[in-house]
Order: C-alpha cells, then sequence, then structure tokens
C-alpha cells in the first residue's frame, strides 16, 4: 500500500474539507439527529404566542420531555414548533400554553390522546391548543394606552356634559357633577397617573428580565426551608433525649441522696478550710521550691546521695529528734 505522500495532495485535501464541512454540519444540526437529537419535531397552531419563546420547556403531566424550537406567525395564526424526545404523542393531542412562574415565564403543556402516533408533518389545531392571557402584557398596553389619552380633551368633555344636564332633575345633576369633579381629579392627576404607570410597566419589564434569577433565588429558597426542616427534626431529637437524661439525673440523684447529702457536707467542710488555709498553702509551696531544686541537685552525682531534712519531724518528741534542727548534742 502506497503512503500518503506518494498520492496525489489534490484528492485527499478534497476529500478532507469535505469531512470537515460534513463535520461541521452535523455539529450545527445536531438537534436533528436522529439518535443523539433533541427529538421528533412536532408544531401546533395558536391563537396568539402569549409570550412563549424558543427554549421554553415542553411537558406532559409536568414532566420535562423536550422544548420550543421556534414561533412563528402564519396568516392569522402563530405556529409554534417544538421537539418531544422519548415520549408518546397521539393524533388527538391537545397542546396549551401555560404559566410556569408569576413573571410570566411559559411552557408549552401537552395532553397525549388518541389511537396513533401523530404525525410530525401534521399541526395540532386551533381546536385542541389554547393560550393563557398575558398580565404583563396588558399592562404595558395600559401605560400605552393612558399616554395616548388627551386628558385635556377629556375633561372638556365631562364639562361640556355637565352643562348640557345642568337643568335636569337633582339626581342626575348630582351625578354629573361628581362626573365632573372625577375629570378634574383625573387631569389634575394626570402626571401622577403617567409616572405611575411607566414606573408599573419598568417594574414589569425588570421582573420579566430578571425572570431566572428570581426563580433560582426561591428555589434556593425552598432547598434552605427543606434543610431547615431536617435540623428542626434533629434539634427536636436532641431535646428530646436531654429531657429524657436530666429525668434519669433526677432519678439518681433522688436515690443516692443519703450518700451524697455526707460527701457533698465534708466536700463542703474541705473546700472551707482550703479557703482559710490559702495564705500558708501558697507560703508553703513557695518555700518548698529551693528544697525541690536542691534535692535534684543532690540525687544528680550518682546512684547515692545524703540528705538532711530539717523540721520534718517536731523537735524533742520523746527520744528522737531532741536537739531538733540546730544539730546540738542535747
Amino acid at each position: 500500500m502506497r503512503s500518503f505522500r506518494s498520492r496525489n495532495p489534490v484528492p485527499i485535501g478534497i476529500v478532507s474539507l469535505l469531512v470537515i464541512g460534513l463535520v461541521l454540519v452535523a455539529a450545527v444540526n445536531s438537534d436533528d439527529l436522529p439518535v443523539i437529537g433533541g427529538g421528533t419535531t412536532y408544531s401546533a397552531e395558536f391563537r396568539e404566542a402569549a409570550g412563549i419563546q424558543a427554549d421554553d420547556e415542553v411537558r406532559i403531566a409536568g414532566i420535562k420531555v423536550g422544548s420550543v424550537s421556534d414561533v412563528e406567525l402564519d396568516g392569522d395564526r402563530v405556529v409554534v414548533s417544538f421537539k418531544v424526545k422519548d415520549a408518546w404523542v397521539g393524533d388527538r393531542s391537545r397542546a396549551d400554553i401555560k404559566i410556569k412562574t408569576l413573571l410570566g415565564q411559559k411552557y408549552l403543556s401537552l395532553d397525549p390522546d388518541g389511537d396513533a402516533v401523530l404525525d410530525p408533518g401534521t399541526r395540532i389545531p386551533l381546536e385542541r391548543t389554547s393560550a393563557p392571557y398575558d398580565v404583563l402584557e396588558a399592562f404595558r398596553g395600559l401605560a400605552d394606552t393612558v399616554n395616548e389619552v388627551d386628558t385635556v380633551q377629556l375633561a372638556k368633555s365631562f364639562e361640556v356634559i355637565a352643562e348640557t344636564f345642568a337643568d335636569t332633575p337633582e339626581e342626575v345633576g348630582a351625578a354629573l357633577s361628581g362626573l365632573r369633579s372625577l375629570s378634574e381629579t383625573i387631569s389634575s392627576r394626570d402626571r401622577e397617573l403617567a409616572r405611575l404607570l411607566a414606573n408599573t410597566r419598568q417594574v414589569s419589564q425588570t421582573l420579566a428580565d430578571r425572570d431566572a434569577e428570581l426563580v433560582r433565588l426561591l428555589t434556593d429558597g425552598n432547598l434552605l426551608l427543606t434543610e431547615i426542616n431536617n435540623r428542626r427534626n434533629a434539634i427536636s431529637t436532641l431535646l428530646s433525649g436531654t429531657r429524657a437524661l436530666a429525668k434519669e439525673l433526677q432519678g439518681l440523684v433522688a436515690d443516692n441522696s443519703e450518700q451524697l447529702g455526707p460527701v457533698l457536707e465534708s466536700l463542703d467542710q474541705l473546700t472551707a478550710m482550703l479557703q482559710r488555709n490559702q495564705e500558708a498553702l501558697g507560703e508553703g509551696i513557695r518555700k518548698f521550691a529551693p528544697f525541690v531544686r536542691q534535692f535534684n541537685n543532690a540525687i544528680g552525682n550518682g546512684r547515692w546521695f545524703d540528705n538532711y531534712i530539717c523540721g520534718l519531724l517536731p523537735p524533742a518528741i520523746g527520744a528522737i529528734n531532741q536537739p531538733g534542727c540546730l544539730g546540738r548534742p542535747s
């Protein structure tokens, strides 16, 4: 077999470029590959997108089975394409866009039904889909609508209505007077209302942008509460054991009160005596130190040593130590 060096490099280069190109194409479209891909692609029709986006979860019975791959407009309806892996989807399945978090994040919920497998080329029709009402979009729309209202013109319209019905009965006049006061209040508070709605829109947008962080914070808080609950059981067990130990000690003291009484009384007398002789004991320990030092020097010279202890016995006890510490003959 000839080596690569002896072969024509042009075909080898072309084949290498083709292989590299195929690898790149496979890497870019890895989700569409049959074995390692993200699953089978289905689609469903909705009357509105309701805030669902690509990469949102697809769930069956609350379990994630895939993700949304694309959201596009097709005439008067929205087509949501999604991938499902390792799950059965029937030909009468239902798809619903539901709210995942209070901050407006959505997910696609599937209710698989039918006798046969759903054809990937067949869309789930509008009759078997639904979308929720988006509160954040409503706040944004309200802010835009209020900003476009001509409050001055609205106040003038209310004034004209009030003047027109000025000669009507008293009940109608009172109602129109209240309506006029309402219009004046709305006109005078126009800037405050606009600022309030603008701030509401900004807050809703901030919450929507920080959705992932807030979800993570709530998840960590749930883990913290779970750990505290586990620690509560351990603390409860510790307290129960401490209570049982206290009861056992109480019984032990009650059973041995007669023996413990004299012991404690003797111990009290001993401590009282030590306290009375505290200065004498301290002085004795201080004077004992030179003796210990000289004694160590004496025994460090060999196997034998001689030592003279003065004051070990009181002088003149019978025939023992009659001279005392002076060493004079009697």
